[in-house]
């Protein structure tokens, strides 16, 4: 498995759906509330044999209020 952190910029006052949301999806591991530029980070183990960027898009990316995501990719653990 590959970890992968995803951050999510949500539409103003819908955090919490959106929160709600991924989690009702079971595909995150951890999910945090952030300040920043980024509304809520979510930490995602995904298989080595799928597509990062399908992966996400089927699972997650299509959850309403979501304006912007930004995907970190990880190579290591330390």
């Amino acid at each position: 498995m590959r970890a992968v952190f995803v951050q999510f910029r949500c539409e103003p006052g819908k955090t919490y759906q959106v929160a709600e949301a991924i989690y009702d999806r079971e595909v995150v591991s951890e999910l945090y509330s952030t300040s920043g530029d980024y509304d809520l980070l979510a930490k995602v183990y995904i298989p080595e044999d799928e597509d990062v960027g399908r992966f996400l898009s089927d699972r997650l990316f299509d959850i309403p209020n979501i304006s912007r995501t930004l995907t970190t990719m990880t190579f290591r653990a330390f």
